[in-house]
């Protein structure tokens, strides 16, 4: 199955993480170009990271001490700064 990244967009793929297959917990996946990428899921291996960078996407794997929250809200304001000043 594919979920398709809009440009400029941010997204959790917890639901969508085979935890028994990798070593983090949730990824946190910026989309930061301006044409939407398609994402392969569910994430079954560590090699996904990798693959879809290639795709030019900024991946923030997260395990079990890290505070999602926190990397959601700093990742998500780097991308509305990055909007602010394509709207300039």
């Amino acid at each position: 199955m594919k979920i398709v990244l809009r440009a400029h967009h941010i997204i959790s793929l917890a639901g969508y993480i085979v935890e028994l297959r990798t070593s983090f917990r949730n990824l946190i996946v910026v989309n930061h170009s301006d044409e939407p990428i398609k994402l392969e899921v569910p994430v079954l291996n560590d090699g996904w990271i990798e693959d879809h960078k290639k795709l030019g996407l900024e991946i923030i794997p997260l395990n079990d001490d890290d505070d999602f929250l926190v990397q959601f809200q700093m990742a998500k304001h780097k991308l509305d700064e990055e909007r602010k000043q394509l709207a300039q």
